[in-house]
């Protein structure tokens, strides 16, 4: 089972006892129907690996879930929220509550290694030097010089063009070496 990527644990019942079973079987598959859940804005990766399902908790015969958005703008905030909460209705997990938490705000440092790996495989070029270490990524990528790198050539030659791409969360830029555009998922 993934761990909630921030937030308080759920209060568990008494260890070994048939409620925290039931409680630890109820809380997986809330986080398993969660990875289903893509982001409204960039599908590549799911609302989980992005970072902004903050916790999952168990409250009698309902589950909460805390999300964070990217930004306290995002137009996809409602679209999520609705996502969420159908996704674990359709898994047999509701009622479902999904509430925010602006406090801490939300950082690209919460995007999970397999959502790094996913938006580069996408054509979106990761946040903050994540292709120089992400296990996987071409050999040209993972040890990239500074800037930003090319999620298809892996060249470090690459300019922006403008400072917003189709999302406010992301740059519009351009490789020099293979001439194509491509966005970054801006570091927060």
């Amino acid at each position: 089972m993934r761990a909630p990527r921030a937030g308080l644990r759920p209060a568990r019942p008494p260890r070994g006892s048939r409620t925290e079973t039931a409680l630890a079987s109820r809380i997986e598959a809330a986080w398993a129907a969660l990875d289903a859940v893509p982001d409204p804005e960039v599908p590549a990766v799911s609302v989980r690996d992005l970072g902004i399902v903050r916790d999952v908790l168990e409250h009698g015969d309902g589950i909460e879930v805390v999300l964070t958005p990217t930004y306290s703008g995002c137009p996809a905030t409602e679209v999520i929220a609705d996502s969420v909460r159908q996704a674990l209705v359709d898994a047999g997990l509701g009622p479902v509550t999904v509430t925010q938490r602006l406090a801490p705000a939300w950082t690209t440092d919460w995007i999970s290694a397999e959502g790094r790996a996913r938006l580069l495989a996408y054509g979106i070029a990761p946040p903050g030097g994540a292709a120089a270490v992400m296990p996987g990524a071409p050999a040209a990528i993972r040890i990239r010089p500074p800037g930003v790198a090319c999620p298809r050539c892996g060249s470090g030659q690459t300019e922006r063009l403008s400072a917003f791409g189709s999302t406010a969360c992301k740059a519009l830029h351009r490789c020099l070496a293979c001439r194509e555009p491509f966005e970054y998922f801006k570091p927060i």
